[in-house]
């Protein structure tokens, strides 16, 4: 995967195209190049146009991959251009895969990925063991929520540790000030211990 990944995040899984996708550009490369042994010099052009489209689809296979990891889904595709696209775990809706019977013999199908952004849905077609993928995004989504849960819970009681330190701070300096009007004669014994159950609230 070229895309750098974050500080924080992991790299689960990486697959591409399954190669079955190679073996129509094969047929016609290899189809082509047996035709064009019977036209002389003009074979010798036309075998090699149809090698350099069979390198073309090999290239795109290997550059075309979709990898999961911890907090999002990474789709890089190009030949001679590099794009890559993604989908952060916490905005997909839902995924699905679907193998026809072929797609179960040879271990391709598609996957299908529905978001809550503006592109409603993404279908990664051919793709090598459809349901590995669907199941890593399922494993990673579950994880993302679990640690967003947990980090929320410690913000959480973080929040309510400082804030009974504050009222604690609070309180020790209400009783001091107390005991100081206590020892001034400002208030007495009773007015003291009346005031101080007050604020302790025994």
């Amino acid at each position: 995967m070229k895309t750098q990944l974050k500080p924080d995040e992991a790299l689960i899984m990486e697959t591409k195209p399954h190669w079955f996708t190679l073996a129509l550009p094969f047929l016609i490369t290899l189809t082509g190049s047996i035709i064009s042994y019977f036209l002389g010099y003009y074979g010798i052009i036309t075998v090699f146009i149809l090698l350099v489209y069979f390198f073309y689809k090999l290239k795109q296979r290997t550059n075309n991959l979709w990898a999961v990891t911890n907090l999002r889904i990474v789709d890089e595709y190009g030949v001679f251009l590099n794009n890559s696209k993604e989908s952060p775990l916490e905005k997909i809706n839902n995924v699905s895969y679907f193998q026809s019977f072929w797609g179960r013999l040879f271990g391709y199908g598609d996957v299908q990925i529905q978001t809550a952004a503006e592109i409603g849905s993404t279908t990664y077609s051919l793709v090598e063991n459809p349901k590995e993928l669907k199941d890593t995004i399922t494993q990673m989504q579950e994880a993302y929520k679990y640690q967003q849960i947990k980090r929320q819970a410690t913000e959480l009681a973080q929040a309510i540790a400082t804030k009974q330190q504050t009222s604690n701070t609070e309180i020790a300096s209400e009783l001091e000030k107390l005991y100081e009007l206590n020892q001034r004669g400002i208030l007495t014994d009773e007015e003291y211990n009346a005031r101080k159950i007050k604020i302790l609230n025994i």
